[in-house]
Formats: C-alpha cells, structure tokens, sequence
C-alpha cells in the first residue's frame, strides 16, 4: 500500500470515493474538496493498492480545540500553524474495508501531525465507531454539537 499527499489532479477520485463510501446526506460534495484541495492538499491523504485509489483521510489545521460543522463548510478556515490537525473524513472503499486501510491512513496522519508539532488530532466519528478510534489512542470527549447529515456525533481527541 502506497499512501501519499493528495493534489488538486485528485479532485475527481477523491469525490468518487466520498461518494462511493458515504449516504448523500453526510457526503461532501466536489466543490468542497475543490476548496479542501486548494486549501491544505498537504492535509489530505491518499491510499493506493498499486494504480488503485483504495481512500483517503483529511482534515485541516486549526487553533479551536473543537470540531465544528462550520469547519466542514469552510476551507479557508485552515491555519497551517495551528495547535489541531482536524480529521473530516476517513474513507476506504467497501472492497477494500477490514483490511487495515483505515488504520494506516489514521496512523499516517498522526505521524504526520506529530512531525508538525501539533498538540494532537481530533475527530468526530457516531456512537459505533468509538471503539474503533479508540484503539488508536482516541479518547471520547463526550456528544458533539455537530448536526451533520442529521446524525449524532461524538468528538474524540487523541494528544500527542
């Protein structure tokens, strides 16, 4: 598996994937990722088995210590000197999923927000995933303010 920076050349797939892998109500359209893209490719990673797009994780930089619906809505937001790597979306194509994807992509982007220096990643993720993030060193910071997609939201930090 090979992970790597995404880049604006990646609009396309990046949509296709967030399409493929969430409900209409809770997927980011194009024109999103066009501005995430624009705004912190360095943030956005991409996981390929060979010439595959197998998902990808992003999530920009900020100095608010909590993760609003705002954020999703509004890349220029991104502060490439923040204190938190945000995390927005975590996507592994369904042929792909309980195959370790998921996990290499966040421990990659822990690393990379350790190499930064940040003080460490939040994310929030509904009431069955918790334990998922949670073997990664996530802790459950309690139910969300997020409405996003009319689902219920847990937010979850990890400190580095």
């Amino acid at each position: 598996m090979l992970i790597r920076k995404a880049t604006i050349d990646d609009l396309d797939l990046v949509t296709h994937i967030e399409a493929t892998c969430f409900p209409p109500a809770e997927a980011a359209p194009r024109k999103a990722f066009k501005e995430r893209l624009k705004y912190y490719a360095d943030h956005f990673l991409i996981a390929f088995d060979g010439d595959t797009p197998i998902g990808f994780i992003d999530g920009f930089v900020s100095d608010d210590e909590i993760l609003t619906d705002e954020m999703f809505a509004d890349a220029s937001l991104h502060n490439s000197n923040g204190a938190w790597q945000m995390i927005f979306g975590l996507n592994t194509m369904p042929e792909y999923r309980n195959r370790g994807v998921g996990g290499r992509l966040i421990e990659a982007f822990i690393e990379l927000a350790r190499e930064e220096m940040r003080k460490g990643v939040i994310l929030t993720c509904k009431a069955e995933k918790i334990p998922y993030y949670a073997k990664f060193g996530f802790v459950n910071e309690g139910e969300s303010e997020s409405d996003h997609g009319d689902a219920k939201w847990y937010q979850m930090r990890i400190r580095l």
